[in-house]
């Protein structure tokens, strides 16, 4: 199975979350607005030299967008304009869905929606 990991994900993995524990022997991949968000939330929080540790760590996962994930992420942003999905979130999760990936995420956001792993 291959997993898109959104920043909540990200975040879970490297705080050593055990409930994403049973994900480490897949195959994951992220884009580089998750990679953006993952640096500045843990600039944020932490320091330099953790942000930048973190983002290397996912930096090989990086998927790049095409044309079509943002067209299909669009859409998908509209549909669901109530629940407020980032733009990030909107595009991971259509890159997921277009390149036949599970999204990865504990944001609340995507509790029921199809093709989503949601672990808090």
């Amino acid at each position: 199975m291959k997993y898109f990991l959104d920043t909540y994900a990200m975040v879970e993995i490297s705080n050593g979350n055990l409930r994403y524990l049973r994900f480490r022997n897949h195959k994951m991949f992220t884009s580089f607005f998750h990679l953006y968000e993952l640096y500045y939330s843990t600039l944020r929080d932490h320091n330099e030299e953790t942000a930048r540790l973190l983002f290397y760590k996912f930096f090989d996962c990086i998927v790049f967008i095409k044309a079509e994930h943002i067209f299909k992420a669009s859409h998908f942003k509209l549909e669901h304009r109530k629940a407020n999905i980032s733009y990030a979130d909107a595009i991971g999760y259509c890159i997921a869905e277009i390149e036949g990936m599970r999204f990865l995420t504990g944001d609340i956001a995507f509790k029921g929606i199809k093709n989503v792993e949601f672990v808090q």
